[in-house]
């Protein structure tokens, strides 16, 4: 429960996240400022950038527990059969990579934290975000990270969306149609994060 719950968490700000991304096909001004927009949510009864870091605490707590759930989970999956399988367990390529992306997710959201948020690994001369996703995919080692990633959390949101939803019991009746369902999302979101960085590398956003 507390997997497929934080799970959801994090999806909603992936969506979120993802659509605002493509707020940069509207040009640098616009998208500087609705990045600026996101610092005066909640104004004014919050204060300016409040909202960011409540959003940025629950995340934390969300991946801190969705991480600890994945370790105790499996944890109990080794206890329950300590010796393997004689043949490999049919679950499908989303399934079986579950862990390592989810490894290779952390790791990436270090690295994104770096590179567009504190702007600690981003060759940006300025702060300004437009300037910060131009100049870091530039560089085609960063747009393979990137990648790398986007396959990774596809992976991720197939399997996980289609699971959490069996966990809370939402699609017993309709497996087949929710399965199809969670890869339609899955797509979609990698898809969409991977337009930005690739509209750069071809010269549609500079």
């Amino acid at each position: 429960m507390i997997m497929a719950v934080t799970g959801l968490i994090m999806l909603a700000f992936v969506v979120v996240h993802m659509v605002g991304n493509l707020k940069i096909f509207f040009g640098e001004t616009e998208f500087n400022e609705y990045a600026a927009w996101l610092r005066t949510i909640g104004e004014p009864a919050l204060h300016e950038a409040w909202y960011l870091w409540i959003q940025r605490a629950v995340l934390t707590v969300a991946l801190v527990l969705h991480i600890w759930a994945a370790v105790t989970l499996s944890r109990h999956d080794v206890n329950a059969r300590p010796v393997k399988y004689h043949a490999k367990r049919k679950g499908g390529y989303a399934t079986s990579t579950m862990r390592w992306g989810g490894v290779t997710l952390l790791l990436f959201i270090i690295w994104h934290i770096l590179d567009m948020t504190t702007g600690t690994v981003n060759p940006a001369t300025s702060h300004e975000p437009y300037e910060r996703i131009t100049a870091g995919f530039d560089q085609w080692w960063n747009v393979a990270i990137y990648t790398l990633a986007m396959v990774a959390l596809c992976l991720h949101i197939w399997h996980g969306l289609w699971s959490a939803a069996n966990t809370l019991g939402w699609n017993r009746a309709t497996t087949a149609g929710f399965r199809t369902f969670a890869v339609f999302v899955a797509l979609v979101v990698g898809f969409g994060f991977l337009l930005v960085p690739y509209s750069v590398v071809f010269g549609l956003v500079d």
